[in-house]
């Protein structure tokens, strides 16, 4: 499991989470986590923010339609 989804780390930037952790959260995940050392961005610019709640704006309402589809099935 993911760091973000495991602790709620903001990791905007594709975690992968199958080497040891370097940053103190315990996910296990150098790669997502930075300890490969080196430069890591912690802000996002606006049109980073705005593309990624576009994307999870579009992943909610493909969600409700799966879920109103399913109760439509269940409820033949």
């Amino acid at each position: 499991m993911c760091c973000k989804e495991r602790h709620g780390h903001g990791h905007h930037h594709g975690c992968q989470c199958e080497n040891e952790c370097h940053c103190g959260c315990g996910c296990g995940g150098e790669s997502c986590c930075g300890g490969a050392g080196g430069f890591q961005r912690r802000y996002r610019t606006k049109a980073e923010q705005t593309a990624e709640l576009e994307k999870y704006l579009a992943d909610l309402k493909a969600e409700v339609q799966a879920v109103e589809e399913q109760l439509a099935s269940l409820r033949q």
